[in-house]
């Protein structure tokens, strides 16, 4: 029975992890078309994983408390996340007439480069100011109702949630490679990947501004 209670902050940790993971965004829609690329499928679902973990780890470490009381601080990563948002929405609208880059087996390399690739799942990780309010605010918040072990096993569930959400989501992706290789198919995502960017950039803005006006 203790061991049983003593896995309850795992169990709920890895419970909410999911939750919040699973929900449509860039990072998400980013891990699901490279997987149906298979272009740096294992780079970009481990790049996404550590941002994760590591912006997890500083909510669950106290950090959510500090970010929170910094204005200045969510405003440069709300505007900034918004803008990359739009321009990546961009790209993908465009990928969506070029029919070069619509080949689901295709050799080169969309990016054109591995850092290249890092750099833009860095960015997509990390300019989405929603992926702050997640992992280190509201995880971190409640992870600081538990103390000791029970916090590191909260923050642990966490963890292995986004671990298994984005190298499931980015392998996982290949069964549906007989799908994409309709050209129609890649229209299709791009188009989705496109609108997804742009309605996160739009609510960003949005709930800024209509605060600015509450205030």
């Amino acid at each position: 029975m203790t061991n049983q209670l003593s896995l309850a902050p795992l169990i709920s940790g890895f419970s909410l992890g999911a939750g919040l993971i699973i929900a449509i965004g860039s990072q998400n829609a980013f891990v699901l078309r490279q997987g149906l690329k298979r272009e740096y499928v294992f780079t970009v679902s481990t790049t996404c994983f550590l941002c994760d973990a590591v912006l997890i780890a500083l909510g669950a470490g106290g950090f959510g408390t500090l970010v929170a009381a910094s204005p200045l601080l969510m405003g440069i990563t709300l505007w900034g996340g918004a803008a990359f948002l739009f321009a990546y929405g961009i790209r993908s609208f465009h990928s969506a007439i070029r029919p070069g880059v619509l080949e689901a087996d295709a050799d080169g390399s969309t990016f054109g480069s591995l850092g290249r690739v890092i750099l833009t799942t860095l960015a997509i990780s990390l300019l989405n100011p929603h992926v702050y309010l997640d992992t280190v605010l509201l995880l971190g918040s409640l992870a600081g109702q538990y103390s000791g072990q029970s916090r590191f096993l909260f923050a642990l569930g966490a963890m292995v949630a986004s671990c298994v959400w984005f190298y499931g989501t980015g392998y996982g992706a290949r069964l549906l490679a007989p799908l994409f290789r309709r050209p129609v198919a890649w229209r299709i995502l791009d188009v989705l990947v496109g609108f997804t960017m742009w309605g996160i950039a739009i609510n960003l803005v949005w709930k800024k501004l209509a605060a600015g006006f509450s205030g």
